[in-house]
């Protein structure tokens, strides 16, 4: 760095939901620091906001012990990268965000060696092993929380952790306004819609989509005017779901998966962030879900999961309140019947609304400028 450049900023994002993230805590960071340079791996958004992007984030988007052991020697190659430049270029600050597999023995390398590290977004302490919470103390000199109840637990272990809040509750009104998400998508009032979201990740896709979609072709049978839209999250996982619907009356729409959820009367989606915006939508959900055969024997049989329930609603309320079908649960009849009170409704349980929007407010916190209001508190330590 030359002594008038800006301060930089290293930021490593590796999905769909770490990109939003990356381009929000990019936008926060150039306020408080106009002359601010960023790099690392990011996607769209992230570019978009003004990160040089040493690799395309799509290289770290990988889930499960199984898909990430295929896909190591590459991961490795790139992880090597990052951390060379990184060190050559001794940025202000390094921001893993999310990604834990990829960035935590990243951040701890660095962290050795002198570099300032934040880790955005706290991995599921509360359901894998409390215990790592020291571990990833040892990587991060500031872990940035989306829920409240995750720096208690860091807290705990000596590490210092701070809530910023969740930026999707900042994002999503507390009275969602259906009608305008009906026109956008050019879906008409009187009809039901089912919003088909299998994830962000191609092997989510190939796992779950074939399944989606013959839940909903059994929907169609009993409702023949259901409307049924799949918002893609990128053109990869486009063209992989695309060529599983074959025939299947299935409108597929790039990304506007706000839009899509809003629109719906019910939405069918892969336990992830998904699950997070049907809830902040106020839409009524069922969440589904399967890991690689050989993930889910380590996990089953290593006892490496605590929780019972898997979805953030779940989570986040402390008990089962929106309907989970995982592993071998996964199946289109059983899909279908979770599916068809709720599209047949067309409206949410007033207790479940009333409970959305109790999990909606605990999650506000401007988390935006909090986000990058804590890394500039950090470095200017």
């Amino acid at each position: 760095m030359t002594p008038d450049a800006g301060p930089l900023f290293v930021l490593v994002a590796g999905e769909a939901s770490g990109d939003l993230l990356g381009a929000d805590l990019i936008a926060g960071l150039h306020e408080r620091f106009p002359d601010a340079r960023f790099a690392g791996i990011g996607g769209p958004r992230m570019v978009a906001a003004g990160l040089h992007a040493w690799h395309p984030a799509e290289k770290l988007s990988v889930m499960g012990l199984v898909e990430v052991l295929k896909h190591l020697p590459e991961l490795l190659t790139v992880r090597r990268d990052v951390y060379k430049r990184t060190l050559q270029q001794r940025p202000t600050a390094f921001i893993g965000i999310d990604a834990p597999d990829f960035n935590l023995g990243l951040e701890r390398k660095l962290k050795r060696n002198g570099v300032c590290t934040v880790h955005y977004v706290s991995p599921s302490v509360w359901a894998w092993r409390e215990q790592r919470a020291e571990k990833i103390g040892a990587s991060a000199d500031r872990v940035l929380c989306l829920f409240p109840m995750e720096p208690p637990i860091y807290a705990r272990h000596g590490v210092k952790a701070q809530f910023v809040g969740h930026p999707l509750a900042d994002a999503f009104a507390q009275q969602p306004d259906q009608a305008a998400a009906r026109r956008e998508l050019g879906v008409p009032l009187d009809v039901p819609m089912l919003a088909l979201l299998p994830g962000s990740r191609l092997g989510e896709i190939r796992r779950l989509g074939r399944d989606f979609l013959d839940a909903a072709e059994l929907l169609k049978r009993q409702l023949p005017d259901l409307q049924i839209i799949a918002p893609m999250a990128n053109a990869r996982c486009r063209a992989v779901f695309e060529q599983l619907a074959g025939a299947n009356d299935c409108r597929l729409i790039d990304t506007r998966s706000h839009a899509a959820i809003l629109a719906a009367d019910a939405v069918l989606l892969a336990s992830g962030t998904a699950a997070l915006e049907a809830m902040l939508a106020k839409r009524p959900m069922v969440v589904a879900y399967r890991l690689a055969p050989l993930t889910y024997w380590i996990v089953k049989t290593f006892g490496l999961l605590r929780t019972q329930v898997y979805s953030l609603p779940n989570i986040l309320a402390g008990h089962r309140i929106v309907p989970e079908l995982m592993q071998d649960d996964c199946k289109p009849a059983a899909l279908a019947d979770a599916l068809l009170p709720l599209l047949r409704a067309r409206a949410i349980a007033p207790e479940l609304l009333a409970e959305f929007r109790r999990l909606h407010e605990s999650l506000r916190g401007d988390a935006l400028h909090n986000a990058a209001a804590a890394v500039a508190d950090m470095i200017r330590a």
